[in-house]
């Protein structure tokens, strides 16, 4: 059991949240999302959560297996073309993880998903959320504009671009 991390998960609050997310940059990245969907058909969905329940703590849940949970309450997995990609950020950690659907995942490898998340983390460690969030969304949408072009007649936004606290 890792005390370190079990105490700053219950240190961490609303508070810092909005201080890291303040209602500016949650409609930044909201922007960001919405524009970033009308070049590509693939749906992009950002979630952070401030910290772990106790039980998540005491049972050593990670982050990727936290994120996980969420794309599936969140039902990112449930688009008509199996693009749908999950941004997660567990701010007590400072650890991103980002979840596709199996339509991305045969396409892009995990090598880069990974590399996004440590350039959005490198971002956190300067107290850039918001920057490194949008930057991340970009980067992300790079690959989705070559996997999954944008079809106006069928495309349909089928998540909410809205940035999701939990």
């Amino acid at each position: 059991m890792n005390f370190a991390r079990i105490l700053r998960h219950l240190t961490i609050g609303q508070w810092m949240l909005r201080r890291a997310f303040p209602a500016t940059t949650l409609a930044s990245i909201e922007q960001t999302i919405q524009q970033s969907e009308m070049s590509h058909s693939g749906e992009i969905c950002f979630a952070v959560e401030g910290a772990l329940n106790t039980f998540a703590l005491i049972k050593n849940q990670t982050a990727r297996e936290r994120a996980i949970e969420v794309f599936s309450q969140l039902r990112i997995w449930d688009t008509e073309q199996n693009n749908g990609v999950l941004i997660y950020l567990l701010l007590a950690d400072r650890d991103v993880e980002i979840i596709v659907d199996r339509g991305i995942h045969n396409k892009v490898s995990n090598e880069e998903l990974e590399n996004i998340c440590r350039t959005m983390e490198s971002a956190f460690r300067q107290q850039q959320f918001g920057a490194g969030i949008i930057q991340g969304i970009h980067t992300i949408s790079q690959h989705l504009k070559m996997h999954f072009p944008y079809d106006p007649m069928q495309d349909k936004n089928e998540l909410t671009n809205k940035p999701m606290i939990l």
